[in-house]
């Protein structure tokens, strides 16, 4: 049993003592955000209470909300909440943060365009970091499974940027409806019931504890549910024959508990406390001023002595939130309707709640209803809280009597739970809508926004039957539209590898007539067939470089999509450096947009650009930002895609053993044969692992794992698998499986026989070849994989052609000529910190007659030791921007952002700012 303040908490030590320590470490300066779960009635309330205690008493301030049913749908709802008691510190905040963070409370003027969610959530963690200047803050978030979406967003943002802050978040949720921006990463502390010693003991300790029979059957019952227990005591109490009976499901039996005392309370009694919990607010003058005149605050005693609420500084408080569900449920429909239709009556200075509480109050369909809640969508979307506009729509659309409306506001439904970056909830939302409409155009928007929603996760092929049914009945009558749907499906068909989706998009594509713009045709060209459509999707890639920055006050996202597939198709036809120009360019314009969410996929197809480009240090900021938005916003595809990549780059450094961690956790419960591309991702890390632990055996079997083992071997994925035909056969030729590897390589020289082959491409196939032919022709292969001079755009891939001809010069006893060819690929593996080819390609110098000397520490060695987070303010600091300003750039706080330089100078060798610029004077840009 352990001492809370006033109270004593059995059987709650472990969590305690957890608890205890986060205060402690926050009070010293520390930082870590944890999430409490546990089923309801676990006692998680009063775990966050007693904490909140705690830290308050070691002189953190404590910041606090709770999630409630009836404020879910009301954008920031639960952040307002929260953020209340430090709002006056926002005139400091940056003037687009603070106009961002005003405008989702609706405390601006009401004249600036729609908040930019990531500026909304920045301003909320420089406005947290501005408050912790003046001591540590505590932020208690419970019942975290009914608050707002807007709220959540934001709080997973703030939770994964608190490094270096004295800020901690400690979140409650049931543990099955724990949020999903808080199921990874953040570390959590569940709530089990009570073993039987703990449960008896705090029996023990309630007013009437029941004994002998009543005692056991309580026990039974309550199976170690704190709140169970404390109620089921109550309920003997006042009737042993309640410890009688059948078992009941336990929020039911709970509930009907609940509901036991409603009958003994006076009726103005429980009239007040029906409109307390259809309100669901906290406000008290709201709910005598809907009860009339003919309530009176005395009315409230019976509720406070029976312990349903508690009412302080005018706020009212139900003990537990199954209490006020037990009330709600235990009143009549005609008497929810008439208290919801009192709200709506005196909540007229607050349209959205009037909205809300307008639309519970009607019965059946109602289109001024539907028309309230349209209206309250339009706000929340003016303020960026586009989950709290879809929600609006959602129950405008069930309200619509009209078909054609309620499928039109539906689909406006879909495109706001898109913007909010919630895929299946769009997926949800857009299946509804081919139940209640024939209209084309409407039935074509919602497979539009489903098949978007599932090729962002990993459901390829149901997004692909939702695309390819609007694209071709659009063909002959609305090209634009086709095309646009062809464009979109191309990604899921990459992304799957099965070859009949791509011949069909294929097909489709040559049936649409030439348009203005045909950046969706250059895509799906080169998505689907990168070789055979090499040419003309490089033509198509030329009309595009000509203008590729998106004009800003056009208000129009053609420029951007534009800038994502033009850049996405460059990457595909090894246009690396365009490829980073026109993705980089794109992110930047994403950065600024209010639908920044979306900038998940274009991060991770910029961070795969840059690690082919070898700026392997960029390549892990674009990754951390990938991922990071990816999680938030339930983009599986990236959200595991991205660690795939960052596995690779711990392989290729000698990280081995994190690397293999890295891909199991990331492929865990993913269905990998039907998503090759991520597939042939995963054989390729762990075969990278295998290749720098010398295990050449089972680099082998991975590499030979993305060709099935047919007679005449095809690829696994049509496109990525090819990149690795040179690891291949440098695998076989060190493990007698020469024969094997060539038919592969003879495999894959016809079938891109059929099309054309980029430098990049051309140089790996010459390098296997050259692995695997015969002594007289190896070294015609070894030279023309270095003939082409683009080949340079590869360093790592160009690097490993010279170690293995300096390799094959050396066993000929040609070391003269092998030696400049090792000094670069030695330059090349140091500069990437490519570890073991490092130390290969130096024991190999040897060989060849050369003593390398110790290499000096340069800067990129100091690179090396930074994250990649770090590299990126190092940088950003260099160019003389202010802390404030970098944080604004990359989405942390000023204090943070100070935290991390504090650990880069010592890593740098430097003392102050100043000596930035010239410690990373070295390092390409």
């Amino acid at each position: 049993m352990t001492p809370a303040g006033d109270e004593w908490i059995v059987g709650r030590d472990r969590e305690m003592t957890l608890l205890a320590r986060l205060v402690d470490e926050l009070a010293a300066g520390g930082s870590e955000s944890l999430v409490v779960t546990g089923g309801p009635g676990a006692g998680k309330s009063v775990l966050l209470d007693a904490t909140a205690r705690t830290a308050r008493r070691a002189g953190v301030r404590v910041l606090r909300c709770r999630g409630s049913e009836g404020e879910s749908e009301l954008a920031f709802a639960g952040l307002h909440q929260l953020l209340r008691p430090v709002l006056d510190l926002s005139d400091g905040l940056p003037p687009r943060q603070r106009t961002a963070l005003l405008g989702v409370f609706g405390l601006d003027d009401g004249t600036e365009p729609a908040s930019d969610p990531m500026l909304t959530a920045l301003g909320a963690l420089t406005l947290l970091s501005d408050a912790a200047e003046r001591g540590p803050v505590l932020m208690v978030v419970d019942d975290a499974h009914w608050m707002d979406l807007g709220t959540l967003d934001v709080l997973a943002f703030v939770a994964r940027r608190l490094e270096g802050e004295p800020v901690t978040l400690v979140l409650a949720a049931r543990d099955t409806d724990v949020p999903p921006q808080f199921a990874r990463e953040i570390r959590q502390l569940t709530v089990e019931p009570l073993d039987q010693a703990s449960a008896a003991l705090l029996l023990d300790h309630q007013p009437q504890p029941p004994s002998g029979r009543a005692r056991s059957h309580v026990l039974e019952q309550a199976a170690g549910v704190p709140l169970a227990l404390v109620e089921l005591a109550r309920a003997v109490g006042r009737d042993p024959a309640n410890a009688e009976g059948g078992t009941l499901p336990l929020t039911d039996r709970l509930e009907a508990i609940f509901a036991a005392d409603l009958p003994e309370l006076p009726k103005e009694t429980r009239r007040l406390l029906l409109l307390a919990a259809a309100a669901e607010s906290a406000e008290l003058a709201v709910i005598l001023s809907a009860a009339g005149d003919t309530a009176a605050p005395d009315d409230w005693l019976p509720a406070e002595r029976a312990g349903l609420v508690r009412i302080d500084d005018d706020r009212i408080r139900f003990r537990h939130p199954l209490i006020r569900s037990a009330v709600y449920q235990a009143a009549g429909y005609a008497e929810r309707r008439t208290a919801h239709r009192a709200l709506a009556d005196v909540l007229v200075a607050d349209p959205d709640r009037r909205a809300w509480h307008h639309a519970a109050a009607v019965s059946g369909v109602d289109e001024e209803a539907a028309r309230g809640l349209e209206d309250s969508a339009a706000r929340a979307q003016r303020r960026g809280g586009y989950a709290a506009a879809a929600t609006a729509l959602e129950r405008a659309a069930r309200l619509s009597p009209d078909p054609a409306v309620r499928a039109r506001r539906l689909v406006r439904a879909a495109t706001m739970a898109m913007y909010a970056g919630h895929p299946r909830w769009v997926g949800e939302i857009s299946a509804r809508v081919a139940t209640i409409t024939d209209d084309p155009a409407l039935l074509a928007e919602a497979a539009l926004r489903a098949g978007w929603a599932l090729a962002v996760t990993t459901q390829f092929a149901g997004s692909l039957g939702f695309l390819l049914p609007v694209a071709e009945a659009a063909v002959g009558t609305n090209p634009v539209l086709a095309l646009d749907a062809l464009s979109t499906a191309a990604t899921p068909a990459y992304n799957s590898g099965a070859p009949e989706h791509r011949e069909k998009i294929l097909a489709l594509v040559e049936r649409v007539p030439p348009q203005e713009d045909e950046a969706g045709r250059m895509w799906a060209l080169a998505a689907c067939d990168p070789a055979r459509h090499r040419r003309r999707a490089l033509d198509l890639l030329a009309d595009v470089r000509s203008d590729p920055q998106p004009p800003t006050a056009s208000g129009t996202d053609l420029p951007l999509s534009r800038l994502v597939v033009s850049g996405g198709a460059a990457w595909v036809l090894d246009e690396t450096a365009e490829a980073v120009r026109l993705l980089g360019a794109a992110l930047e314009h994403l950065r600024r947009s209010p639908t920044a969410g979306a900038n998940a996929t274009v991060a991770q197809a910029l961070a795969l650009a840059l690690y082919e480009s070898g700026a392997w240090a960029e390549c892990r900021g674009a990754l951390d930002e990938a991922y990071r938005t990816a999680a938030e916003a339930g983009l599986e595809n990236v959200a595991v895609g991205s660690p795939l990549l960052r596995a690779t780059l711990l392989a290729l450094r000698g990280e081995t053993e994190a690397a293999r961690t890295a891909v199991q956790r990331a492929v865990h419960g993913i269905d990998l044969p039907h998503c090759r591309s991520l597939q042939v991702r995963a054989h390729y890390a762990l075969g990278a692992a295998a290749l720098a632990d010398g295990d050449h055996t089972a680099a082998y079997d991975r590499f030979r794992a993305v060709y099935t083992q047919e007679p005449e071997p095809s690829p696994l994925h049509y496109h990525a698998s090819d990149y690795y035909l040179a690891d291949l056969a440098a695998a076989a030729v060190r493990t007698g499986r020469t024969e094997d590897a060539r038919s592969v390589l003879d495999a894959a020289r016809r079938r891109l026989a059929r099309g054309e082959m980029s430098p990049r491409l051309d140089a790996i196939v010459h390098r296997a070849a050259a692995l695997l032919a015969e002594p007289d022709d190896a070294e015609r292969h070894f030279e023309q994989a270095l003939a082409d001079p683009a080949g340079d755009q590869w360093p790592f891939e160009r690097a490993q052609v010279r170690l293995d001809y300096a390799e094959w010069l050396r066993r000929r006893r040609r070391a003269v000529a092998a030696r400049p060819l090792l000094g670069a690929a030695l330059h090349v593996f140091e500069r990437l910190g490519a570890h073991p080819w490092t130390e290969r390609a130096r024991a190999e110098l040897r060989a060849a007659g050369v003593t390398p000397g110790t290499k000096p520490r340069t800067s990129f060695d100091a690179l090396a030791e930074l994250t990649a987070q770090q590299v990126q303010i190092a940088r950003l600091a260099a160019a003389g921007l202010t802390n404030r300003e970098i944080g604004e750039r990359i989405f942390l706080s000023p204090r943070t952002v100070g935290f991390h330089l504090y650990r880069i100078f010592p890593k740098l060798g430097i003392t102050s700012r100043g000596q930035l610029r010239d410690a990373l004077a070295d390092l390409p840009e």
